[in-house]
């Protein structure tokens, strides 16, 4: 995975949320963004989705321009995943239609084929024995499961992961954690907002820490943890790991 981000620009009303944010890797699988809360980490995610349209900037994937025109991002969102903190699925649906759906309406897959992209993604994931229950009947841990199954039968160019496990009680995050890290060891292409260092140390190629709308720090996983460079940095890491 590729990624330049050039002056990106976002505000809500008179709120700076990303300032002149600047951005150049490649050759990672796994980018990871923390920071505290109202740094901007979330709204860049938003933006790499296609949800959020910034004030100006340019941004490349694998060498691609991220056009803002409306119908641009219609096409282009079709060929990524995201996954949301609040798992987003459909409560009237069943596990499996839920997977299933996405790929008949929106990207025109024969049922036969839906059917079975989500019947492995569903064993995959462990969740096989769960296909037709509907949403109120899963575990927190078992729904967003089903969300991260549901963006990996697109066959994304990449994952986008907001804030996976926030919504979950520390029993059910490890489940949601494994699978993730399951996509790492695949090498699939992930971008991941998240609050949990441990897990960011252990899927992280490549850490980006934002605050203040803008990269303060960035690097290997390896060295970003162990050595931070920053003030801001050190404070952060600081408050959640001890060194």
């Amino acid at each position: 995975m590729e990624i330049n981000i050039s002056n990106l620009n976002k505000k809500y009303g008179d709120q700076i949320v990303l300032n002149n944010l600047e951005l150049s890797i490649k050759d990672v699988h796994s980018l990871v963004i923390i920071g505290p809360s109202g740094g901007g980490k979330s709204t860049l995610l938003r933006i790499l989705a296609g949800l959020e349209i910034p004030e100006n900037g340019d941004i490349t994937i694998n060498n691609k321009n991220l056009s803002f025109n409306e119908i641009d991002l219609h096409n282009y969102r079709k060929t990524i995943g995201v996954v949301f903190q609040a798992f987003n699925l459909f409560p009237h649906l069943s596990a499996i239609s839920n997977i299933t759906l996405p790929l008949e309406k929106v990207h025109k897959i024969q049922k036969s084929e839906a059917n079975l992209r989500a019947k492995t993604l569903l064993d995959r994931f462990h969740l096989e024995e769960h296909s037709h229950k509907y949403p109120s009947q899963l575990s927190g841990g078992q729904q967003q499961r089903v969300a991260i199954a549901r963006a990996v039968a697109l066959n994304s160019q990449f994952l986008l992961l907001d804030e996976p496990t926030s919504a979950l009680d520390p029993a059910l995050t490890s489940e949601v954690l494994d699978s993730i890290l399951e996509l790492k060891k695949e090498e699939k292409d992930l971008i991941l907002v998240t609050h949990e260092m441990g897990f960011a140390k252990n899927v992280a190629d490549y850490i980006l820490f934002i605050d203040g709308g803008k990269v303060l720090e960035s690097g290997e996983a390896t060295t970003i943890f162990s050595n931070p460079q920053t003030p801001e940095l050190k404070e952060f890491l600081g408050k959640t790991l001890k060194y």
